[in-house]
């Protein structure tokens, strides 16, 4: 991290200079240290910049040029998600900086930092990554400006983009550039993005498809119910509209099937245009729809997307996914030799999310839920990369051994979610040819594998190891697959929860769950019955904690009113909550913007999903959630006035909030609030979020055919 370093270990230079918006944290958790490692075990000397005042080039020439390229990256969480609440209001703190002090990375790091970089040194290669990069590699709708935004890559000027999983990429980049190949060339990896002339091809063979022909969207016309999807014949395609929109020319099934058909590993899909996207919503919606559904690495196509117009146009050329890590892959690289620490130069600053992960351990990557508010299957994918057994017990023994601190409390084992690890397809051939966006919803797919013997193994195994005391799990369990293994929920209630375990069930109207993809409610109703039996049989007063999203798109003041209802039946008074986020590139994200479902076929009469975009509406749907606390009371009595509920006004039971409102004593006026409502950003605080590209009664419940790695073994890290 300083030149004082790099001389003590004999360096005239770096071969890679890392550059994150975090603090330097040595652990596996974080994505700096997991790619750091990764590249000295293959002989690279790695240089880190950790926090650099962006306000200069200076701080960038730290380390001086580095001879194959600068890696930049935002950190384990979007820089944006990481500094404003979902009311766009400015967090007090980051979780990522000694001493939580907030405003050490700028707004949209991934794009200063390597403009910075660029300037410090113009001939040096940038490579970005991380998850704010991996999910704007396209345009996208950018909640904090309120418009779509380009790709990432003209505006950070960088060569080339990792996303998702990038370790195969990032060797195979690295390994190259030593061996003298210009950046300019490399256009082959998957998992990487970059920026291309108009046309151009990788060889003569490749062939260009229109989303248009896939899946033909319509113009919005409150006034047709045209089917732009009717068999038809084709006609040619008339002059663009008095309105400026773009023509629709009827698509027949035989043509929609045969381009689906063409050779995949030799096509491109051309997506529209940003130029298209930023004023079209429903052209957004389309592009959205295509997107997703290439995003199975065993059957997804190239896409290009063209940003500008006239000379200087350019086409964003993002190459297909990459190919989940093996087991051995992901072991090699959780097994290099972590400090497992805070970088010295800290100090003993508290660094609040290395706190809460430094005993957690990651067991696995990626989520096949698809949840549409969720980020993590654009980012890391849906097929599951799951570490051994003898890898995970390894670490802890690590932790037993080098941690001074260590009591014995293991406060995780987990990912994404708590209970998919080595859950999988049952056949491979399934697999690569499925374009399902979910392998659960909306309902659990026959030829997923649910089989959770394995995790159980592991836990037994890991809590017999000498020197552990407990095991605990804090990731989120899916709960809906737990059901499926009564021996599964047994063993977590009985050894591995602490008296309070999180779950996910969002919300209970499925209105809204459909826009989730998330079960109904009767799926927590069948886990928390089993929950309290094996609690009960183990003698253990437990509760579940559950978390609950307000203002979704698609959710009605009715739904969330029949929420809250739901809650006070339940007793359950949530202290902290959660207002829906809308992050780039996620489905949920793209209901908000266009007001079309792109989980369906988007049309001049598809489904319009309508969604709590006001202040004061989002503050409602919030309030739902805290209809136990005085302070919503007011804003609740509106509310129930407008909807024609008075009848829930008043002292009766069956009442939501009672008419008069209390005199507070001035010390709870004066401290109103605090401690208390939006809950932090999820998956896990972010700390073991961002796959590495580049990286009850009276009950409160908190919160709401790829190249290997290269000759020896190689793997991976953990999302959000």
């Amino acid at each position: 991290m300083s030149r004082k370093e790099m001389d003590a270990l004999g360096w005239d230079a770096c071969d890679v200079i890392l550059v994150t918006g975090d603090a330097y944290i040595d652990h596996p958790s974080f994505g700096m240290a997991l790619v750091g490692r990764l590249l000295e075990a293959l002989g690279f000397r790695v240089g880190i910049i950790s926090q650099p005042d962006w306000q200069s080039a200076e701080p960038f020439r730290e380390l001086g040029r580095p001879r194959l390229y600068f890696g930049i990256t935002a950190g384990n969480m979007d820089s944006l998600v990481n500094r404003y609440t979902s009311d766009r209001k400015i967090r007090s703190e980051d979780a990522y900086t000694p001493g939580a002090e907030a405003g050490k990375r700028p707004d949209r790091a991934v794009t200063v930092y390597a403009q910075r970089a660029r300037e410090a040194f113009p001939d040096a290669n940038i490579v970005i990554g991380s998850i704010e990069a991996s999910l704007r590699r396209i345009a996208h709708y950018d909640y904090w400006s309120d418009k779509v935004r380009r790709s990432v890559l003209p505006d950070s000027k960088a060569d080339i983009l990792l996303f998702g999983n990038a370790e195969r990429a990032l060797v195979a980049l690295t390994r190259r550039l030593a061996a003298g190949e210009p950046i300019a060339s490399i256009r082959d990896l998957r998992g990487t993005a970059f920026m291309a002339r108009p046309g151009w091809r990788p060889s003569e063979d490749w062939h260009e498809t229109d989303s248009l022909a896939l899946d033909r969207p319509g113009r919005i016309d409150t006034h047709s119910h045209s089917d732009p999807y009717a068999m038809e014949p084709a006609a040619a395609a008339p002059g663009p509209a008095a309105d400026g929109a773009q023509p629709v020319r009827i698509v027949p099934a035989a043509e929609r099937v045969a381009a689906r058909r063409a050779d995949r590993a030799h096509t491109v899909i051309r997506l529209p245009s940003f130029e298209q996207v930023k004023d079209d919503a429903v052209m957004y919606a389309h592009a959205s729809r295509v997107f997703h559904l290439e995003s199975n690495p065993g059957n997804a196509r190239a896409m290009v997307q063209g940003h500008g117009e006239g000379p200087g146009a350019r086409d964003v050329w993002i190459n297909p996914p990459p190919i989940p890590l093996t087991t051995p892959e992901m072991d090699f690289v959780y097994g290099r030799p972590y400090a497992r620490a805070p970088h010295p130069s800290y100090g003993g600053a508290r660094i609040p999310a290395w706190d809460m992960i430094k005993f957690s351990i990651n067991i696995m990557r990626g989520c096949f839920g698809g949840c549409t508010f969720c980020s993590i299957t654009e980012h890391e994918g849906r097929i599951i990369q799951s570490r051994s057994h003898e890898s995970i017990l390894h670490e802890i023994e690590e932790i037993r051994d080098k941690s001074p601190d260590f009591k014995g409390h293991i406060t995780d084992l987990g990912g994404p979610t708590a209970n998919m690890y080595r859950m999988a397809c049952k056949s491979k051939a399934i697999e690569e040819n499925c374009r399902r966006l979910s392998c659960v919803y909306p309902g659990i797919c026959e030829n997923l594998n649910t089989d959770h013997s394995s995790l159980v193994e592991l836990y037994r195994k890991a809590r017999a190891l000498p020197g552990v005391k407990r095991i605990t799990i804090g990731s989120g369990l899916r709960y809906d697959l737990a059901v499926r293994s009564p021996e599964y929920v047994k063993e977590l209630v009985t050894h591995h929860v602490s008296g309070l375990l999180k779950i996910a069930p969002e919300h209970t109207e499925e209105n809204t769950l459909s826009k989730m993809m998330k079960p109904g409610i009767g799926a927590y109703e069948e886990f928390r019955r089993m929950f309290e039996k094996f609690s009960a049989q183990a003698g253990k007063k437990q509760h579940l904690v559950p978390y609950f999203i307000a203002a979704h798109p698609g959710t009605t003041d009715e739904d969330m009113l029949n929420l809250a209802l739901w809650l006070k039946k339940h007793d359950f008074r949530l202290d902290q909550v959660q207002t829906f986020l809308p992050t780039p590139m996620a489905l949920a994200t793209t209901m908000y913007h266009s007001r079309k479902n792109p989980l369906k076929k988007v049309s001049a009469d598809s489904e319009a999903v309508e969604t709590a975009r006001a202040g004061r509406v989002r503050k409602l749907h919030k309030a739902f959630l805290r209809w136990h606390d005085p302070e919503n009371w007011p804003i609740l009595r509106e509310g129930l006035m407008r909807m024609g509920r008075a009848d829930l006004i008043g002292n009766g039971p069956h009442c939501l909030v009672p008419r008069q409102q209390p005199a507070l004593p001035q010390a709870a006026r004066d401290g109103a609030g605090r401690g208390r409502g939006e809950a932090p950003p999820r998956a896990r605080g972010g700390a073991k979020a961002g796959g590495p590209a580049l990286a009850a009664g009276g009950r409160r419940a908190q919160g709401a055919a790829a190249p290997s790695l290269g000759d020896a073994r190689r793997g991976g890290r953990r999302s959000g």
